[in-house]
């Protein structure tokens, strides 16, 4: 089982996006996946169709009532299921303050769980907490999305400095999986320089016992892409949404890559960042 949290302490990122539409990738290929939202603003919950609050009981109640992974689960598609999320989980640091181990509780229940996954995503919140410590802890390796600017770059060297800091002290395995460029715009000599910069960083660090010594920098981009903006109001994934779209292409490029396999998709250079009109529901086409 490969299980991994999708983290970075910025928000806006692609973080939620490239969770739910790598694990439904990779749940379309026949791959067993389990997704786990750990921001309290349950976008990855919202994403795959699920109403906080309203769905059956969430991770807070793992966390803080000690209800297993298989009461709280939900499947909602072939291969693919959920841990939602909450907004009280915003409390649950608060309430979790005088509890032993409290970092390990999702490292345990996914031990104790009798359902075996191929690949479990953890959507992490976009800050340092003990949400975050709990994917940490549990999870194998870390995928990180990163956007093709400056200050993406220094914020990436604090976040390297979590996972060592992890790694050393709470869970030995956590490694670096890889890096992916998100809300990539092709065009511009801004993203091939965060490229080459983000080659040069982690060249110059192979020979270091670090988590991030074997870590990739994934040749799949995600560009901007309106389908991926639209698709979680309506509750799916971008292969359920917009299957034919560059959103889709890309995410299947990226899981091909996470497996072992070269990349599916080609990048232009030329491509624009704008695809077709927004798709409308019936009653959009009611009201026009």
């Amino acid at each position: 089982m490969r299980r991994i949290a999708v983290l970075n302490q910025k928000g806006g990122v692609g973080k939620t996006t490239s969770t739910v539409n790598v694990a439904a990738a990779l749940a379309l290929e026949g791959h067993k996946v389990l997704v786990i939202d750990l921001d309290p603003q349950a976008h990855a919950t919202l994403h795959l169709g699920l109403l906080p609050g309203r769905s059956g009981p969430s991770l807070y109640e793992i966390l803080t009532e000690g209800k297993s992974i298989e009461e709280v689960r939900r499947q909602v598609a072939p291969n693919l299921s959920i841990v939602g999320s909450h907004i009280d989980l915003a409390g649950a640091e608060l309430e979790l303050l005088g509890t032993v181990g409290r970092e390990v509780i999702l490292r345990d229940q996914l031990a104790a769980d009798a359902e075996k996954y191929d690949f479990v995503l953890m959507d992490c919140p976009p800050s340092l907490s003990v949400l975050t410590l709990n994917a940490l802890c549990a999870a194998t390796e870390v995928l990180i999305p990163l956007q093709a600017h400056f200050l993406a770059l220094h914020g990436l060297s604090k976040l390297l400095e979590t996972v060592n800091l992890v790694s050393k002290r709470v869970n030995r395995d956590l490694k670096v999986g890889g890096i992916v460029l998100c809300l990539y715009d092709a065009g511009t000599r801004l993203g091939g320089e965060v490229v080459e910069d983000l080659r040069g960083f982690f060249s110059a660090r192979r020979k270091g016992a670090t988590p991030w010594s074997d870590a990739k920098l994934y040749k799949t981009r995600i560009r901007r892409n309106i389908r991926l903006a639209e698709c979680p109001s309506f509750g799916e994934s971008i292969f359920q949404y917009a299957p034919t779209s560059r959103g889709a292409e890309d995410y299947a490029s990226l899981a091909a890559e996470m497996l072992g396999r070269a990349p599916s998709a080609i990048w232009d250079d030329a491509d624009s960042e704008i695809e077709d009109a927004p798709r409308t529901t019936e009653a959009d086409a009611t009201a026009a």
